[in-house]
């Protein structure tokens, strides 16, 4: 079910959601968190759905604030807000509140949503799109447990990567971060097995425009206190990471994704194998990070850490521009 609220408030939203849940006995018992996503007028859709299908895993109820862009021009001029909330077989397993913002009412978005918040349940905002320049000291960082921002979806997400380490703070994440789940545990079971030698030398390749690419080389210089030679390349026919290869005595270990879904794993002594390793869909990475609520520690120390150990390589590969 779809309700249409044009020129609204907060205050007659929250009535609207007293009378749909007492006409058609939706309720929000049971919802375990607030999220709130951050986007632009007419980019808001793909979210939407990818907080639906988590819900299914973490009840929620979902706040939308979509804003114009910067350089918009509102053409009546007069501020508004036309709200929409969807419940039922339109929200998944949420109740979804899409606030569509214009003119100077997109100027404190604190105030949209705090009367919309479910009472004593932790907040999580997602930026999936620009992200604001310290998301802990933004409007809606301020009152979230955790911080979600995508430095692939910005225009230089090299950039963008090292920026986020400038501006970290305890409950921020990034999905180039939780992009790299299935490839952080495919290694470290790798190197659990016998013979259980050093490793000597990391090479991590993958697509200039792959944030994710740098922060697995962070996390593996880290770990191992290895050198690594992160080589990001342009014009390649697959996006994202490409592939790892970590140096022993006996041999290298290598793992390589040169098409879209599926890996090749060779090890020394040992038969090659075909592992699925895709990339993860914004549903994947959205309930992966709901799982947690407190900060990502992990995550804090190779963005802090990690990348400023790996910046001279990553810029003698590619150049200031990567």
């Amino acid at each position: 079910m779809i309700v249409d609220l044009p020129d609204t408030t907060t205050a007659k939203i929250s009535k609207a959601l007293v009378r749909i849940r007492e006409e058609s006995g939706a309720v929000a018992l049971g919802r375990v968190l607030t999220l709130i996503i951050s986007s632009t007028l007419g980019q808001e859709e793909e979210a939407i759905a990818a907080a639906n299908d988590a819900s299914r895993e973490h009840p929620m109820r979902v706040i939308v604030v979509s804003t114009e862009h910067v350089d918009a021009v509102n053409s009546s001029g007069t501020p508004r807000v036309d709200a929409e909330i969807r419940v039922g077989g339109d929200a998944g397993a949420s109740e979804v509140i899409l606030l569509r913002v214009y003119g100077d009412a997109a100027s404190d978005p604190e105030s949209l949503v705090t009367g919309l918040l479910l009472p004593d349940a932790p907040v999580v905002a997602w930026w999936p799109g620009a992200a604001p320049a310290v998301p802990a000291d933004s409007p809606l960082g301020r009152i979230a447990y955790r911080r979600i921002t995508d430095a692939s979806a910005q225009p230089d997400p090299q950039g963008a990567l090292q920026h986020l380490r400038s501006s970290y703070r305890p409950g921020d994440t990034d999905f180039a971060w939780t992009r790299l789940t299935l490839w952080r545990t495919q290694l470290a079971a790798v190197l659990d097995q016998p013979p259980y030698e050093p490793v000597i030398a990391i090479q991590v390749t993958g697509a200039a425009d792959s944030p994710s690419t740098t922060l697995l080389a962070a996390w593996l210089h880290l770990q191992l206190e290895v050198p690594v030679n992160c080589e990001l390349t342009r014009g390649t026919h697959t996006n994202g990471m490409h592939g790892v290869n970590l140096t022993r005595a006996g041999g290298v270990i290598s793992l390589e994704r040169e098409q879209t879904g599926v890996a090749t794993l060779i090890q020394p002594g040992q038969p090659v194998q075909d592992l699925a390793l895709r990339r993860r869909s914004l549903r994947d990475c959205l309930a992966d990070e709901l799982r947690r609520l407190d900060p990502d520690d992990l995550y804090g120390e190779v963005i802090t850490r990690g990348l400023p150990l790996l910046e001279n390589v990553v810029n003698s590969q590619t150049g200031a521009s990567a």
